[in-house]
């Protein structure tokens, strides 16, 4: 899987420009003077299987915040934290079991702007050996796995959109069987996927 490795390597290191819930939504209006908080997701690919997989969390539907949805393990950057991939590192440990030695970090993608005022960026990594998942009680229903190939895909995304504080809203989605993968989750991979395709 070193190709694999090259090949991110080459992608993470041409960064374009981030991306936003605001793309496909040029008539909702940025709050002016917002501040954006920074978090970190892991986007880890695991190299365990047959093919590379991606590991992804289904949130409780007990959460107060995106109940039920589907998420990258991570999270807001904490005072203790030294930078967001530590954050992301971190909120995977806690979230789903994930030791922190064990994702090989090969580097970043360009920030995600969401709505709800975060900075995220996606940290990617890649999972040589297996371990045991552990989902947090209370937070996370559901680890599973999609496998890179469906993501990396982009005729397998499709722009959605719904009814969102009185405005119509699109957002990209990336259906996987039962898993239905939206928002700000979908967008993110839809850029790993556009600079892969490059």
């Amino acid at each position: 899987m070193s190709d694999l490795r090259q090949t991110l390597q080459r992608v993470l290191a041409d960064q374009g420009a981030g991306s936003s819930d605001f793309d496909l939504n040029p008539d909702l209006a940025v709050p002016g003077g917002r501040k954006l908080r920074p978090a970190g997701v892991l986007v880890a690919i695991s190299l365990v299987e047959d093919e590379p997989r991606i590991i992804l969390t289904k949130r409780s539907s007990a959460l107060k915040h995106h109940p039920g949805q589907i998420a990258f393990p991570g999270g807001k950057l904490d005072e203790g934290d030294a930078d967001v991939t530590d954050a992301a590192l971190r909120e995977a440990w806690e979230e789903i079991g994930l030791p922190r030695d064990l994702p090989d970090v090969v580097g970043q993608l360009p920030s995600h702007e969401t709505v709800t005022s975060f900075q995220v960026t996606p940290v990617v990594a890649l999972l040589h050996d297996r371990f045991e998942i552990r989902p947090e009680a209370g937070e996370v229903a559901e680890v599973f796995s999609v496998p890179l190939a469906h993501l990396l895909d982009t005729t397998n995304y499709i722009v959605e959109s719904r009814s969102w504080r009185g405005t119509r809203r699109h957002y990209y989605t990336v259906p996987f069987g039962p898993y239905y993968i939206w928002g700000a989750t979908a967008r993110m991979l839809r850029g790993l996927a556009g600079a892969m395709a490059q």
